[in-house]
């Protein structure tokens, strides 16, 4: 029997210190932009007064108006892109008076060059890379200014096949240290030995010195429990240090460690001190989870020894109205949406992700594949990163691994997602080439390639023999026999599904006038609905890919496929197929741009909880007497009764591999009532009932009360009700959002991929009913409130709160 095993502890990047010895001081206030190119930016007195001021993370293209001239394309979500200069004016805080200083940027897209005081300090292309340039010689002492620029150039267009967002739109800091100092990335953990009575941590640690002749150092390392209580401590003494840098190597081990799981992301904290002629000079606090893990060719994907199948979905970085610029609690809340239907896994598609992410993984339970590419030398839009591959994947690829290879929630790396060199011999080379990078920095996780090309006899990728595992996209009928296309190896669904729907709008499945198909772009558009709209049954979809339930069905039924990431968690902007504009966002979601669940998110949720769940759908408004079809997503029970008015409409259950049930009746106003049973006792009951006309505005937060720190959000819904209290299932009424206190709009949505209005827009027509709004706090605690007004309606108002 073949397997592939690990056994690793991992860590996230967060480096929290003693304030003497080592600073790390948020950057992201008080800069400057221009939108537009200035070839005299990066000067030390070009004048800048005139320029916005605002704080990063920043999206500018999130900013402007969706338009089909835009040379993004609706590919790139039809907002406008290219050059912006970014410039700060600083003075040394005296903490760091005669340190080390290195500026450090978790992301900026595309084409970033950077200067200070003048001086050229170098260029980044990839908009996805974290890197950071030493700044130390360049420096004025206070009191002095110093100045920094950034240029980003995202205007040759289009270079991306989904959304992007353009600027410094991950965050900054910088990071000043003494003359002895651990290395950025240079604490890496692992676990060789994991079982119920111990785990061995070896720890690798490298140290970099800019004094002149060798010094000696101690190093000493101590790990806390998740209660703060130290639970292993080593010394290193008398360790020599050059001037080339040092590595060295310890063991710990832990007693009856608590492992790291997707139920119980349980962690450790590992502390770093370095101490030169006994004073203390360095010091970092690093997360870390132990866990062990590996994958069988036949029994699929184990976790700390417990079988558990991948139940995963692919991830734009887009955060809806937010556009690209990162918000830890936006992500926060589409993972908490994710969790609660039962997802285990995130496929970062496809491109190293924002740190926030990984570290929001480690604490909240999901496992994540990182990748790195979604071209290597072969381009897939004219302008995209093919061009900058051959100078730039080494470095590109390294830093990915370097700075997430200690994250619990990391469980294997993708070196590319249906890369073109898959169809003719370069693919041989290049893959070996980049999975020999990745294991020159970590050895302890799996490699695959997300594939489309499932032959592999024409698969040149997975001929190069460097894969770990066989990452699939699509091609779900080839599925079952797996291994006797691959025999002998592990599988695994990189990517599947690529379903179609439009939240609350419904085409009958039973209805032989819906039309729908799938395999010529030009008939979906002639044949689609006017309104741009795709019928949120789980019946369309591309014609590479599948409806949810038909590569699901295969999926859980067999041990040997580990697991499968759908396409996709959430809309994202752009993509819009099958549409040409004003479609402007995807339609692939579980989950709509705005958060709003789909129908499909419970069927998801009741295969892959364990929770009860009673979903019957569609809305109850319709002409008398037409037929409808009415399903219903259900577990935990035997079957689901379905009342009109009280009168039975007959028992259903599931048979064979059956994941819902379904009715076709004429429609008549009134309430539709779900009774779910097992053992002939009620598990739960679900109401529809008809709408009448939009009275009222009713408003939902997910949190009334917000931190004061000029980051936090609150995403409210808001629902357009009639005088009974229903939601109006086609209500879309012209709302507009306003504010009193110290919070303001971040942006606005309805989850409609061809609502074309801008997301920072006060105004927003509501969307079967539904819209959401995302409000900020600033940097000042008190009450506010948001209120929603409607000509003919009730408004609604909502109190929050913004505190410590």
């Amino acid at each position: 029997m073949r397997r592939y095993f690990i056994l690793l502890s991992t860590l996230f990047y967060v480096q929290l210190s003693s304030a003497q010895v080592r600073n790390i001081i948020d950057f992201n206030n008080n800069w400057k932009f221009h939108l537009g190119d200035d070839s005299t930016a990066f000067t030390t007195n070009h004048k800048d007064a005139s320029w916005r001021k605002l704080t990063l993370p920043h999206d500018w293209s999130i900013e402007g108006d969706f338009s089909n001239s835009n040379p993004a394309t609706t590919q790139g979500g039809a907002l406008p892109t290219g050059i912006g200069w970014y410039r700060k004016t600083f003075v040394l805080p005296a903490v760091v008076k005669n340190k080390n200083i290195r500026i450090e940027f978790d992301g900026v897209y595309r084409n970033s060059e950077v200067w200070i005081n003048g001086h050229y300090l170098g260029k980044r292309p990839y908009g996805y890379s974290s890197f950071s340039y030493d700044l130390t010689k360049f420096l004025k002492a206070a009191p002095a200014n110093n100045i920094i620029a950034v240029k980003v150039d995202n205007s040759a267009q289009p270079n991306s096949r989904w959304y992007t967002g353009s600027g410094i739109y991950r965050n900054v800091r910088l990071v000043a240290t003494n003359k002895i100092f651990i290395d950025k990335y240079g604490v890496f953990i692992t676990t060789p030995e994991v079982n119920k009575q111990s785990a061995t941590l070896e720890i690798s640690t490298s140290i970099s010195t800019n004094y002149k002749v060798d010094q000696n150092v101690n190093v000493v390392q101590t790990v806390y429990d998740s209660k703060g209580v130290e639970v292993t401590k080593k010394v290193h003494s008398n360790l020599r240090m050059y001037f080339e840098g040092t590595t060295i190597a310890q063991k710990l081990t832990i007693d009856k460690p608590k492992l790291w799981s997707i139920d119980k992301p349980i962690l450790y904290q590992l502390k770093t001190q370095i101490f030169n002629g006994g004073k203390l000079v360095d010091e970092s606090v690093n997360s870390f989870g132990i866990r062990s893990f590996y994958f069988d060719k036949d029994k699929g994907f184990f976790l700390n020894n417990q079988s558990l199948k991948i139940k995963g979905v692919c991830m734009h970085h887009d955060l809806g109205a937010l556009g690209a610029a990162v918000n830890t609690r936006a992500i926060e809340r589409q993972l908490e949406i994710l969790k609660a239907m039962g997802c285990n896994a995130i496929r970062t598609a496809h491109n190293p992700p924002a740190p926030e992410l990984l570290e929001l993984c480690d604490k909240m339970g999901f496992l994540v594949m990182v990748e790195a590419f979604d071209m290597w030398k072969k381009k897939k839009n004219k302008f995209d990163y093919y061009a900058d591959f051959e100078q730039w994947h080494e470095k590109d690829l390294l830093d990915m691994v370097l700075r997430d290879r200690n994250h619990p929630s990391v469980f294997m790396w993708s070196i590319g997602n249906e890369i073109r060199e898959q169809f003719d011999s370069s693919g041989i080379t290049i893959a070996q080439e980049l999975v020999k990078i990745i294991k020159q920095a970590d050895r302890s996780r799996p490699v695959t390639c997300a594939l489309s090309e499932w032959n592999p006899e024409k698969n040149f990728i997975y001929k190069s023999g460097a894969l770990d595992i066989v990452g699939l996209n699509y091609h779900h009928d080839v599925y079952e026999d797996f291994h006797k296309y691959y025999p002998g190896q592990i599988f695994l669904g990189a990517e599947n599904m690529s379903a179609f729907a439009t939240r609350g709008h419904y085409d009958m499945p039973s209805d032989s006038s819906y039309f729908w198909p799938a395999k010529s772009p030009q008939k979906i558009v002639e044949n689609g609905n006017a309104d741009f709209t795709v019928s949120a049954y789980d019946q369309v979809s591309a014609y590479w890919g599948s409806t949810h339930e038909t590569t699901w069905k295969i999926i859980k039924k067999h041990d040997f496929l580990s697991g499968l990431f759908v396409w996709s968690g959430f809309d994202f902007i752009g993509e819009p197929i099958p549409y040409p504009w004003p479609a402007r966002s995807s339609y692939y979601g579980i989950i709509d741009l705005a958060g709003f669940p789909k129908d499909v998110y419970y069927m998801y949720q009741s295969e892959w909880t364990n929770k009860p769940v009673l979903h019957i759908f569609p809305h109850w408004n319709w002409t008398p007497g037409k037929l409808v079809d009415v399903w219903a997503y259900y577990n935990n029970a035997d079957e689901v009764e379905l009342f009109l008015n009280g009168k039975s409409l007959g028992v259903r259950k599931k048979t064979n591999d059956d994941l819902h049930v379904m009715w076709r009746i004429p429609f008549k106003a009134g309430t539709l009532t779900a009774i779910s049973r097992k053992n002939e006792k009620i598990v739960l009951t679900k109401s529809i009932k008809t709408a009448g006309s939009p009275y009222k505005i009713k408003l939902t937060a997910d949190r009334n009360m917000i931190h004061a720190n000029g980051k936090d959000l609150s995403f409210i819904t808001a629902r357009v009700l009639d005088k009974d209290g229903n939601i109006v299932p086609d209500a879309n009424n012209i709302l507009k959002f306003s504010t009193t206190g110290p919070i303001h709009i971040a942006g606005t949505d309805n989850g409609y991929q061809a609502d074309t209005l801008s997301l920072k827009s006060p105004l927003r027509k509501a969307w079967k009913g539904l819209a959401l709004a995302i409000i900020q706090s600033s940097l000042k605690k008190g009450h506010s409130t948001l209120t929603v007004t409607s000509p003919g309606l009730l408004s609604g108002t909502i109190a929050l709160k913004t505190t410590d």
